[in-house]
């Protein structure tokens, strides 16, 4: 089935609606100012001025009104070669984040976008969630998730202090998150299967499965692994959002929780901040917002003692 997307002019558009007017269609959803349904190909028009077209006589139908939008933008990113029209596919995207970050917890979302979906994707927000404010993001995120087969996990400080002291790596604790993420959307949406699944590339392939080689249940087919992946498929940006959202949420709750916002990242002021918090509520506290293994809480001590002193 063919998908073909064309930008139109208002005026342009309202010819659309007019032309199809007789087969017109019932439908709603988030964007959408008409659909339509002609010699087995569905046109959805769209308030951002976007048409879609869908169907076997798709190339046909569009080319009445316009050319196709064959914009692509060209990225750096390494990894697996991926099929020709990778981004119309249906895909499950995971991606993760946190893990930089001193204060809070790793979240890892997958997410299944289906080829029919990508357009309602696009109209929600989705983009490269690096082109996104953290404010668009908490935005946008209560749709994707309403609207897209998800499974969100949220490694907090306490369980991943844990296990980072049992000897695991960052890297292993992501390749299982994200397995287990995968897992779990692959079960949601059975018996339907995604073309392919595509990973924001951590860690290269052997490594990865080396990483989750005790899990019980290993995903492993049709799995690709690509950096930059949320450039190449909604799915991975729509899973980036995800997993951000839910990091922001857990830092306001940790912030509510200390009675002082806590700053993103590891840098200086993280550090200020760390000892700030291990003065007023002492290490065991801090331990339980961090990752404890992290410079930052050596640098955070030497701060708090020099403060002491004064």
């Amino acid at each position: 089935m063919s998908t073909i997307v064309i930008q139109l002019p208002s005026a342009q558009q309202q010819k659309v609606h007019e032309y199809y007017e007789a087969q017109k269609l019932d439908r709603s959803g988030p964007g959408i100012i008409f659909a339509a349904k002609k010699n087995g190909t569905s046109i959805t028009s769209y308030k951002s001025g976007k048409v879609m077209f869908q169907g076997v006589e798709a190339e046909n139908e569009a080319t009445r009104w316009g050319s196709p939008n064959t914009t692509t933008k060209v990225t750096s990113s390494k990894g697996d070669t991926l099929p020709p029209h990778f981004a119309n596919k249906s895909v499950i995207g995971s991606d993760e984040t946190g893990t930089g970050d001193y204060f809070g917890p790793i979240t890892v979302a997958a997410v299944y976008v289906a080829s029919d979906q990508i357009e309602l994707v696009k109209e929600l927000g989705v983009k490269d969630s690096k082109m996104l404010t953290d404010d668009f993001m908490r935005q946008i995120a209560p749709d994707l998730k309403a609207t897209l087969t998800h499974s969100l996990l949220i490694l907090r400080n306490d369980k991943y202090n844990e296990v980072q002291e049992k000897g695991w790596s960052q890297g292993k604790i992501k390749a299982i998150l994200h397995n287990q993420a995968i897992r779990k959307v692959l079960e949601k949406i059975a018996p339907i299967k995604p073309e392919y699944i595509l990973i924001d590339q951590f860690a290269e392939r052997p490594i990865y499965y080396r990483h989750i080689a005790n899990e019980k249940e290993i995903i492993r087919e049709n799995v690709l692994f690509a950096t930059k992946a949320e450039q190449l498929h909604l799915s991975v940006a729509a899973a980036s959002i995800i997993a951000r959202f839910a990091f922001l949420e857990e830092m306001d709750r940790l912030s509510t929780e200390v009675g002082t916002t806590l700053p993103k990242g590891a840098g200086q002021i993280v550090d200020e901040k760390a000892a700030q918090i291990l003065l007023a509520r002492g290490e065991d506290s801090l331990r339980s917002i961090t990752k404890w293994h992290f410079a930052n809480t050596t640098k955070a001590s030497r701060i708090a003692s020099k403060k002491r002193k004064v």
